[in-house]
């Protein structure tokens, strides 16, 4: 088969494909299938069975230009919903955990690559490093840190494998211990009146005020990503690159987050009630897309040992979790919100939150907004701590 290489034909294929994925997913009887194997997983793996059996190339102009152009503005629309006066409601304590976990995050990837690494390929940092940003905050993170450290595309595969089979497994541990809240909070002599203080917080500043997108809203959406993404990007390019890990991109990433932090404090935040965040995963997704595209399919033979050290990595950053949680007398609730906030991010730390407290998952839905913001930042971090271990072995 010759595979298709008009680069507009392969972007109606890419499209064509996630929404495909996305209408699937609404289907009731999927419902199972998605559950465990979620949207990302295919979007990433059907280009890659696509360039596998020869409808579309391995190579395409389209792909670096979605890269260099799509993935700043998606950045910014994703940032727009960074409620930070609603976060700074959260309170001390939620915020310390939430870090706590972040630092368990920094602190088992550089411990489980420091055991694993002699087995490891030699660019395994990247792919840890592009795994620490899913891990803080979700796969935005992942997708950013993973480009600005040039992660290579098979890479990216095995990385959403150990995502997808740890990070679910994870989740469902954590589901588990919500059985068990009461009696672990009295054993750590924990004050329960903090999450009666987060309900009225969260009743406060809790009202999304959804409105369906006009016109306006969208030119506007688009006006600011990509003129935004545009002006990060030449920035970017005019720094200098600082080690494997800052280079030119990686300066776009940090540049484009922070000026996606400073729009959502902005009249600006107002698109992400029509939709803002939606646009931006429309960008996000394309990349993915195409980075599943370029990857090599022999590549997945590399992923048990990555799972391992997914395990290990995971065991880490509970153990510092729950002994953070400990010394600040932080209830269970906290303490397993804030890891998935950090490990599955906005999608699934607000089931957790309410598997733990009912009325308490927009607390969840803020500690993940707040992994959204510091992800690609200690993700970047913990890529740099990565690159030094690997120093060591090779």
């Amino acid at each position: 088969m010759i595979p298709i290489q008009d680069p507009v034909a392969i972007l109606v294929y890419l499209l064509t494909l996630i929404g495909l994925i996305y209408w699937l997913n609404e289907q009731a009887a999927l419902a199972g299938l998605f559950k465990y194997l979620p949207t990302v997983i295919w979007i990433y793996f059907l280009p890659m069975f696509s360039t596998t059996l020869g409808i579309i190339p391995e190579s395409s102009a389209l792909y670096d230009w979605i890269k260099t152009y799509l993935l700043p503005p998606a950045l910014i629309l994703l940032l727009l919903s960074a409620n930070l006066p609603a976060l700074a409601k959260l309170g001390s304590k939620a915020v310390f955990m939430m870090l706590i976990g972040t630092i368990g995050v920094v602190v088992g990837g550089a411990i489980s690559l420091a055991l694993f690494g002699p087995w490891l390929p030699a660019d395994a940092w990247q792919g840890m490093g592009a795994l620490s940003g899913s891990w803080i905050g979700g796969s935005a993170n992942m997708v950013a840190v993973g480009t600005s450290i040039g992660t290579r595309d098979d890479l990216f595969g095995i990385m959403i494998i150990v995502d997808t089979v740890v990070g679910y497994g994870w989740l469902g541990v954590v589901i588990f211990f919500s059985s068990y809240q009461e009696r672990l909070d009295a054993w750590n002599g924990v004050d329960t009146t903090l999450i009666d203080e987060l309900n009225t917080q969260m009743n406060e500043v809790m009202n999304t005020g959804r409105r369906p997108m006009e016109f306006n809203d969208l030119i506007t959406m688009l006006a600011v990503g990509i003129v935004g993404g545009f002006i990060a990007l030449k920035f970017g390019q005019w720094l200098p690159d600082l080690g494997r890990v800052i280079t030119s991109f990686g300066w776009t990433i940090i540049i484009v987050t922070a000026l996606g932090i400073v729009l959502s404090l902005t009249p600006l935040s107002d698109l992400e009630k029509a939709g803002a965040s939606h646009v931006g995963n429309i960008f996000l997704y394309l990349l993915l897309a195409t980075i599943g595209a370029k990857a090599d399919l022999n590549a997945i033979l590399e992923a048990p040992l990555f799972l391992l050290a997914g395990v290990l990595w995971i065991i880490i950053h509970a153990v510092i979790l729950f002994i953070g949680g400990s010394l600040l007398k932080a209830p269970m609730f906290l303490i397993a919100t804030s890891s998935q906030a950090n490990i599955g991010g906005v999608v699934s730390a607000p089931i957790v939150a309410s598997v733990y407290q009912k009325s308490l998952a927009p607390v969840g839905l803020l500690m993940g907004v707040m992994g959204n913001v510091i992800g690609i930042y200690f993700g970047l971090f913990t890529a740099w701590v990565l690159s030094l271990i690997s120093g060591i072995y090779y």
